[in-house]
């Protein structure tokens, strides 16, 4: 039998909805990235009022990063069994994740369909996965 996966993504947490058959399960993915934090090191200013940490800005990004593309590769992971997959979610992180999967090549083909949405609850994730999937 066939698995459909239905996937709510932004950048905090991931919404997986497997559908086989009638029956459906709902993954958590927290990301555990960081918001803005501030690195250690860094210098002073030379002038006597100017910046107080100058830490590389290009640091900060590449831990970011870093810490998304673990991020993505989780979800990468746990879809490896799909069929198709739908993904929604507000945001940019929806395309990262489809840019990862390209990058990656790990079934880029069964991708169905990238949609914008809200933020949602766990019950209208699974309903809106399972009304995708009927339409099919």
């Amino acid at each position: 039998m066939e698995k459909l996966f239905g996937l709510w993504v932004d950048h905090e947490k991931a919404i997986i909805v497997s559908l086989m058959g009638e029956s459906h399960k709902v993954i958590h993915l927290e990301s555990d990235i960081e918001g803005y934090f501030r690195l250690k090191g860094g210098s002073r200013s030379s002038t006597p009022y100017g910046q107080q940490d100058a830490t590389s800005e290009s640091k900060r990004d590449f831990r970011y990063s870093k810490h998304l593309n673990i991020y993505f590769q989780h979800i990468i992971d746990l879809l490896k069994d799909a069929k198709h997959i739908f993904i929604f979610g507000p945001g940019e992180a929806k395309i990262e994740l489809k840019k990862e999967i390209e990058k990656n090549n790990v079934f880029l083909d069964k991708i169905s369909d990238i949609e914008t949405t809200d933020k949602l609850t766990e019950p209208q994730i699974v309903a809106k996965v399972k009304k995708y999937f009927e339409k099919e």
